[in-house]
């Protein structure tokens, strides 16, 4: 696929992937950030947001019949990640640190079979390889280690 063509297929993703790969590149040379914390959870526009992937990567549109999704919700000091990969219930822990860091631990599936949703599978994986986020108004992208970008979400509600 063309450059442009991708461009007017991902939006405003191509823009944030962008960014997000500058960012990765500045990142190898900076400390790692503080994720140990979860210090200001309620002020964060993560929390309380049900967040529906919308890409894969940067090019590959979810196609499930069922959304894709996850939320982020205060449980004491812990914020608690509850969700669905269009199949399978998904629950985990995250940690949100400084210059945008994410941590999500613990993220168990229920795992059942899932017939003709071939990238539900995919979405678990992409939750725990999360490294650093970019939000922008009612879009979200999760980053890896790399910088490369895991996923594209939108907030529902």
């Amino acid at each position: 696929m063309k450059l442009l063509e991708i461009r007017r297929v991902i939006g405003p993703y191509w823009l944030v992937a962008g960014m997000m790969l500058l960012m990765g590149g500045c990142a190898t040379s900076a400390p790692t950030p503080d994720v140990s914390s979860n210090a200001n959870i309620a002020e964060s526009p993560l929390v309380g947001a049900r967040w529906e992937l919308v890409l894969l990567g940067t090019d590959v549109w979810w196609q499930g019949e069922r959304k894709a999704y996850f939320s982020l919700l205060p449980k004491g000091k812990i914020l608690q990640l509850v969700g669905s990969d269009g199949c399978n219930t998904l629950r985990g822990e995250a940690t949100l640190g400084d210059g945008r860091r994410i941590a999500i631990s613990d993220l168990a599936t229920t795992r059942m079979a899932c017939p003709g949703l071939p990238q539900s599978s995919q979405v678990a994986d992409m939750l725990s390889q999360a490294y650093r986020y970019l939000l922008d108004h009612d879009r979200l992208v999760l980053m890896g280690r790399d910088g490369h970008v895991l996923g594209g979400f939108k907030r529902q509600g």
